[in-house]
């Protein structure tokens, strides 16, 4: 295992990233098993270097492999005023995309 890692933005969220990690995102464009390429790196860590962006790095990349598309666990939001008994039952369910990290680059 590496200890090379870096930060990622995407869907509006940061991310500490290794090769090999999974982790759940907002939803991506692309098909199960296609490799995206994450081109939002704030910051990296490679073989003990560390480079900072501002705001992100220059010709960094990170790419992984969407390993599945799906919906988080259902949210249940109530709403409810006592003297007239009004109430309101809402549940959502969140989109994601699981990516499997494959690779860290700088150049």
């Amino acid at each position: 295992m590496t200890t090379d890692y870096a930060i990622i933005n995407t869907g509006g969220k940061q991310y500490r990233v290794r090769e090999g990690d999974t982790l759940a995102v907002e939803t991506l464009e692309g098909e199960v098993g296609s490799d995206f390429t994450f081109d939002r790196v704030l910051m990296t860590s490679v073989d003990g270097k560390l480079s900072v962006g501002v705001p992100t790095v220059e010709g960094a990349t990170v790419t992984g492999e969407i390993a599945e598309h799906g919906k988080t666990d259902k949210v249940i939001a109530l709403r409810y005023k006592n003297k007239t008994r009004q109430r309101v039952k809402r549940g959502h369910r969140q989109n994601f995309t699981s990516v499997k990290i494959t690779s860290i680059s700088t150049k």
